[in-house]
């Protein structure tokens, strides 16, 4: 079945090429569904191997004029590509909960993040700078400057469809680089309609191109094996990341990688437990459990593990769960089928190793991609949702007696993206931020993210840092002049 609502319907849904709609080569096009009905929203062109080699030769041609550009002609684009994104931010945020299924107020929240990365990497472009020295032998002078990488593959998630783009595009575009967007082909439309912004805000033609494909593989292995591209950032499942960095290898693309998580959310005997549970509320329900920095392990101190779990468990339980675009719903559907067996296989996992389930544990008998928010205690260590990302509305809760317990039990993982943890004791504080091994730690909160702050992990969480005043170095290569 398919419907159309009236916002689908104005959303580009071509190949973004050279400032304009265009038709993939082949014709072919690909379905963008809802996920709360599973029914197919519209039809997107479907990129091929040679749409994305069209896709490099504008960003080749546009480079080297793109990069020519005043700093402060590219903040200014930026910036009216933040204030017309921000006009448009109702328009965004339904198209983000039709194909995405978040709830809307979660998709309005997304539409003032996204928009951020465009603001803040506009006031960045002007602030580029190298350095100015003497040699210390006395012979001579030094001087390094900066200068964008080059033409960039961006590869973005389903999770946050706007984010996760202008994280990318915003910082790109700030350095002086041409871009390549692959976006989700679960969830295109909210970048093609990015850029129709960007086109409305000046960009010029070529400097952005946007390419939806039902075979990524196929589109995007051409260009990582082609000279011209100089960057790849991709976001997304670290098994794929791996894949990408030794595709990258041969052409020696600089890389920037964000990957998967498996966070710990760790609870002290000291802590604030009410103030607790409504962090462990923003960590783990936020997107539905549906993103990389969500919770995944909720590590609690034996004196408090039974009052943190019945709050948790009254909470969670009193989620509303329903179609994103319903104004009561707080929880909205899984991106697809598959993701929701894969939650369900791992809670039912973890059930038949001796979890408890204090509340949903199912998914619902209703069309759509639904699991019900979920609250499992007694969680077994052999569980594999303690080493599996779960991304969905699953809290796992695991008890521990010493700090240095909970310490261990937060880093027993290959990952290490994000970690939270809850403690008013500031020397502990201290202690356990230095001994997480993790890229971002939460202190007292449940929400981390911010524009103005470098976002990324370590081990097999990837390398390199999005947003800051670090996120615009990924674009740009050092340079070093002798005088």
């Amino acid at each position: 079945m398919t419907t159309t609502p009236n916002i689908v319907a104005a959303v580009p849904t071509q190949l973004w090429l050279g400032g304009q709609q265009t038709p993939a080569s082949s014709g072919a096009t690909l379905p963008v569904r809802d996920p709360a009905t599973g029914d197919i929203l519209t039809y997107v062109a479907d990129a091929d191997p040679g749409d994305g080699l069209r896709a490099l030769d504008l960003a080749a041609a546009a480079q080297k004029e793109w990069a020519a550009t005043a700093p402060r002609v590219r903040g200014e684009i930026l910036r009216t590509a933040f204030d017309l994104l921000t006009q448009r931010s109702e328009d965004f945020a339904q198209l983000m909960t039709l194909e995405m299924g978040k709830a809307l107020a979660e998709s309005r929240g997304e539409v003032a993040y996204g928009a951020e990365f465009l603001r803040w990497f506009s006031e960045e472009a002007v602030r580029l700078s190298g350095r100015y020295a003497g040699a210390p032998a006395g012979n001579g002078r030094i001087l390094v400057t900066k200068e964008p990488v080059g033409p960039v593959l961006a590869i973005t998630p389903w999770n946050f469809p706007l984010a996760m783009g202008t994280r990318k595009i915003g910082p790109a575009l700030a350095a002086g680089c041409t871009v390549i967007v692959k976006p989700s082909e679960e969830t295109p439309l909210t970048m093609l309609l990015l850029g129709q912004v960007f086109a409305d805000a000046g960009l010029p033609p070529g400097v952005l191109s946007i390419l939806p494909t039902s075979n990524a593989a196929a589109l995007t292995g051409p260009l990582i094996d082609d000279p011209r591209l100089r960057k790849l950032t991709f976001t997304g499942s670290t098994a794929v990341g791996k894949l990408l960095v030794r595709n990258s290898a041969d052409q020696l693309l600089r890389t920037s990688m964000e990957l998967g998580g498996n966070a710990p959310f760790v609870v002290f005997d000291d802590a604030d437990i009410d103030a607790a549970v409504d962090g462990a509320m923003a960590a783990k329900m936020r997107n539905g459990g549906q993103a990389c920095t969500a919770a995944n392990r909720f590590h609690v101190a034996g004196a408090v593990i039974d009052e943190f779990t019945d709050k948790l468990t009254a909470r969670i339980a009193a989620l509303r769960l329903g179609p994103g675009s319903d104004p009561d719903t707080q929880i909205g559907p899984l991106i697809n089928a598959g993701q929701r067996d894969i939650v369900a296989d791992l809670v039912r996992d973890a059930v038949d190793r001796g979890a408890r389930v204090r509340t949903g544990g199912e998914a619902p008998d209703a069309p759509g991609y639904f699991y019900a928010p979920t609250v499992l205690d007694r969680v077994p260590r052999d569980a594999r949702l303690l080493r599996e990302e779960i991304f969905g509305p699953v809290a796992a809760v695991i008890g521990f007696d010493t700090e240095q317990e909970g310490i261990d039990a937060a880093n027993d993982t290959e990952y290490g993206l994000a970690a939270y943890f809850y403690t008013r004791d500031l020397d502990r504080v201290l202690r356990v931020s230095s001994a997480l091994h993790t890229g971002m730690v939460g202190v007292n909160r449940g929400i981390i993210s911010d524009a103005a702050a470098p976002f990324g992990g370590v081990k097999h969480s990837g390398f390199g840092r999005e947003g800051g005043t670090e996120g615009i170095e990924e674009y740009l290569d050092t340079k070093y002049i002798a005088l």
